[in-house]
């Protein structure tokens, strides 16, 4: 019952003076950000796509997905906008297991944040520099956020941050678009007061500063069903959920009431392989309902180069933590989501 210090973590101008992200692909990043929060504010027509490993594990397999998703992408660019879930900290439901790349950057070694820090910035800066697209990662720790804010086009909170206050303050100041989950409970009130609180300004303590933050209009909602009291798993996906969602943004005074659905997690009940299935049928509901099309504004899928997982992290491009779709399978689906919007 104790704390045993290991090494003292740089500071965020340490790290980033290391590696800077320079002027040109600052510019890119804020052109991705903007066409992000245009689809959010229904100025641009393209359907949002949130995708990648549940996990990122090493900077040689997640690039190797990225140059096989960036042939796909330039062949979907017109009609959907594609953003790698490069997801470096993960959380544990029981506290074991693959942590993520800020824990380990190699998953053969003992645990390093330092090193991890750096490992992960440095991905992010290649994957902009390389391939161009913007960045999604989990904000999980509010601690080691400030390493990369500079880098992330899209900030998600997870289901099990939703509810904490600090999250949900640090929403609020971040200048690109923020997803809340709702939390593992399925409640979807606490997502919405997670929103409601974001998208108003704040005086709170970040990063060692006194801050004031604008408040983000750009804070929606992700959509991941829930669990029950028994442990079972429900999801908030189907027609009938989404209008209640819609009816319950209504009551609200929420600037932006844009939905995100997560295709996995518990809308897909853990089975990994229901993905494709689950947009058809988001896809089917929004081509019935002109309200649903214009509030619900894209998918969170989870993907690799292999499907399935392997937590030993020994087979090659297959997620460490969630099972994935193949990068086969993906093809498939987003070529199916861009010829839906005709």
């Amino acid at each position: 019952m104790s704390f045993k210090k290991i090494c003292k973590i740089p500071t965020k101008e340490e790290i980033i003076d290391l590696l800077p992200l320079d002027n040109k692909l600052k510019t890119i990043k804020q052109k991705n950000d903007k066409e992000i929060k245009n689809i959010l504010a229904s100025k641009s027509n393209k359907m949002l796509i949130i995708i990648g490993p549940c996990s990122a594990d090493s900077e040689k397999s997640v690039c190797e997905y990225l140059e096989m998703l960036y042939k796909i992408n330039e062949q979907v660019k017109d009609k959907l906008f594609i953003v790698p879930r490069i997801y470096t900290s993960k959380p544990r439901t029981t506290g074991d297991g693959y942590k993520g790349m800020i824990h380990q950057p190699n998953i053969n070694n003992e645990p390093n944040m330092k090193e991890g820090i750096l490992a992960i910035r440095k991905l992010d800066i290649k994957i902009i520099s390389e391939y161009g697209f913007p960045i999604a990662d989990e904000m999980l720790y509010t601690s080691t956020y400030p390493f990369i804010e500079d880098l992330l086009s899209y900030v998600a909170i997870g289901a099990r941050s939703v509810e904490n206050q600090h999250h949900r303050l640090i929403a609020s100041g971040i200048d690109c678009a923020v997803g809340m989950k709702n939390p593992m409970s399925g409640d979807i009130s606490v997502m919405l007061n997670a929103i409601s609180t974001a998208q108003k300004s704040h005086n709170f303590i970040y990063d060692n500063y006194e801050v004031d933050t604008t408040g983000n209009p750009f804070s929606h909602s992700i959509l991941r069903g829930g669990i029950d009291l028994e442990g079972n798993h429900f999801p908030n996906y189907h027609y009938e959920s989404l209008l209640n969602i819609i009816n319950l943004y209504n009551k609200t005074e929420l600037i932006n009431k844009s939905i995100i659905i997560d295709t996995n997690h518990s809308n897909s009940g853990k089975l990994f392989y229901k993905q494709p299935t689950i947009v058809k049928d988001v896809l089917n509901s929004i081509s019935k309902n002109k309200e649903l099309k214009n509030i619900v504004k894209g998918f969170m899928i989870e993907s690799y180069i292999k499907e399935g997982n392997d937590p030993t992290g020994k087979t090659y491009g297959k997620s460490i933590t969630d099972p994935c779709i193949s990068i086969e399978t993906t093809k498939e689906l987003l070529f199916n989501i861009a010829e839906s919007l005709d």
